[in-house]
């Protein structure tokens, strides 16, 4: 995302529900698609008539989703709210000029995208005369930025990389008319919130909750100039459960736990849901009474969720393929290919394509990108050497073709994106020895302790030549790990900081379990769903810092429901 001053700042949080394949049999299919055939029928007639004019666009596309969305919210027991939507949104993206130079170079991408909102009936001719009134609109924000990109070649320098702003690509033909699964009944949706949120009611200490389902559905259609016509079907649901208290110094202290499946059959079983509810009163419990953590720079092991959300903030960000070109970016890999970026016992891939590991459901997997492009794995890094880059259609020097990475939002220009960032290892221990190395790296440095991060809440990193190289890492549990055997010590209020090319080269070794973090990420492009995974490992040197909070005391009421929780409980100790 961008913050006031216009400077990019791309942050990944917890908590995105995973795509789920479809299952069922094919419809009646292409023939009968009133939408998709109206969309090819439109894209014709306007390439017919806007190729008459001067400039004319090159390309165009047409792009649909037709979402359907059930949601209900609970908190306390009670229901906030429950709603049912569907909606179908559309974008027209056009490029003008040629793919060497068109209206979207540089700081004008924004020009080459105008969205609107579809009939949701498949009437003809309402969905033709919006798709005409979008594109009419488009070319005329379309051609005057290639007016002002034309200009700015003219009167200003040549810039470091001459690569097109457009790739040209094969034209993929998908069509996939699998019936998605049927939507929950939405009193289905509100009993589980009720339920689910009403056991914080014993908690006096939890100052705020909630439990919030999503059941979503969602067809794309994607048509274009170059013969591109792609429709995937769609399907996730996700049962996010948050709480919220404060510490008597105002530091606002929050857990979050997500539960993700194809479909409510698949959600765990309520025993495994309460479990995690009750350690997250727990948690939150224990670090009201922890001590604030102090700045630190020492040995830290991070578990296989700390280093995946690691891994995505401080490489997978770096290795997109858009941050390797323009004036503004940092550019922290673009000359490093062939070169060693980590140590050569860790290898990177990212594969849009895998849909689980180990079991578990992965956020970042689709069939075609928002390019209409097919996901492909791509190994990015192979033994510590950097070999490619994650690609849409914006085109790099030596890497002229997309490689299906290219993703966004509804209603934004895609860019070269994160999917499923897959971390491996050939120098791993045994998970459960790997407490034993931490200490042992503890005292080769004389320090009085270490740090293991147990879980985290997101993270975000800057890329732009015009702020610090650094990322920051959000962790919710940190324990402090002592050498001389004291028990571990929770503290809170501490953020994981650094820049990227010196803590990349502080890894010493991995665990043997992969670990997933699935989450949404926010940058240029919009939030799309990732995911990260990666094992457990052991850094010879993490920095961390104090975290900013309020001062806001704790309420000064009682609460009106709940007992006095008592003492917080142990555990969480490294392993």
């Amino acid at each position: 995302m961008k913050n006031r001053s216009g400077r990019a700042i791309l942050a990944c949080v917890l908590g995105i529900g995973v795509i789920a394949p479809a299952h069922a049999s094919p419809s009646s299919g292409e023939s009968n698609d009133a939408l998709l055939s109206t969309m090819q029928q439109e894209l014709q007639r306007a390439q017919a008539n806007l190729g008459k004019l001067d400039p004319a666009p090159y390309f165009l596309s047409y792009s649909v989703h037709d979402q359907s969305m059930a949601v209900a919210l609970g908190s306390q027991g009670s229901l906030v709210t429950s709603t049912r939507v569907r909606r179908r949104s559309a974008d027209v993206t056009m490029r003008i000029g040629a793919p060497a130079l068109d209206n979207a170079h540089e700081m004008h991408r924004g020009s080459a995208i105008s969205s609107g909102t579809l009939p949701l009936e498949d009437d003809r001719d309402a969905i033709a005369h919006e798709l005409w009134r979008l594109t009419y609109e488009e070319y005329r924000k379309a051609s005057g930025a290639y007016l002002k990109v034309k200009t700015d070649t003219q009167v200003n320098a040549q810039e470091e990389d001459t690569s097109p702003d457009f790739s040209t690509e094969k034209a993929s033909s998908h069509a996939d008319y699998r019936e998605l699964a049927v939507a929950p009944a939405q009193a289905a949706l509100e009993k589980i919130v009720r339920q689910y949120s009403s056991y914080f009611r014993k908690y006096p200490d939890i100052y705020s909750s909630a439990a919030i389902i999503t059941a979503e559905r969602t067809r794309l259609h994607f048509v274009s100039t170059e013969g591109n016509h792609v429709v995937t079907p769609e399907a996730s649901v996700r049962l996010v459960i948050q709480a919220d208290t404060r510490a008597t110094d105002g530091m606002e202290l929050m857990r979050v736990e997500t539960f993700q499946a194809e479909s409510l059959e698949h959600l765990p079983a309520e025993a495994e849901i309460t479990a995690r509810v009750e350690k997250m009163a727990s948690d939150l419990r224990a670090l009201r009474d922890a001590p604030v953590a102090e700045p630190f720079d020492g040995p830290a092991l991070l578990s296989g969720r700390a280093a995946a959300v690691f891994f995505h903030e401080v490489l997978g960000h770096r290795l997109e393929g858009h941050r390797q070109r323009g004036e503004q970016e940092g550019q922290t890999f673009t000359k490093k290919v062939n070169q060693q970026v980590l140590p050569e016992f860790l290898s990177v891939i990212d594969d849009p394509t895998q849909r689980t590991l180990n079991g578990t459901d992965l956020g970042g997997w689709y069939e075609y990108d928002d390019e209409g492009i097919p996901a492909s794995r791509v190994e990015v890094i192979k033994d510590g050497i950097l070999k490619n880059f994650l690609m849409s259609r914006m085109p790099i020097k030596d890497f002229g073709n997309s490689n299906g990475h290219g993703r966004a939002q509804v209603g934004l220009v895609a860019t070269g994106r994160q999917g499923n960032l897959i971390v491996a290892s050939s120098r791993t221990v045994k998970d459960l020895e790997l407490r034993g190395k931490l200490i042992e790296e503890i005292k080769k440095q004389g320090k009085p302790y270490g740090l293991y991060f147990e879980d985290i809440q997101g993270g975000f990193t800057l890329t732009q030549r015009s702020m610090p190289q650094s990322f920051q890492v959000l962790p919710v549990l940190v324990w402090r790990v002592y050498a001389d055997g004291r028990p571990d010590e929770l503290v809170r209020g501490v953020d994981m900081v650094g820049t990227p090319l010196a803590a990349l080269n502080r890894i010493l070794l991995t665990g043997e379990k992969t670990d997933v973090f699935n989450g949404v990420c926010g940058a240029e492009s919009g939030s799309v769903p990732v995911s990260a995974a990666a094992p457990a490992m052991l850094f010879s040197e993490i920095e961390v810092q104090k975290r900013a909070h309020s001062l806001n005391r704790p309420p000064i009421l009682p609460s009106p429901t709940g007992t006095p929780s008592g003492q917080a409980g142990k555990g969480g100790q490294a392993q």
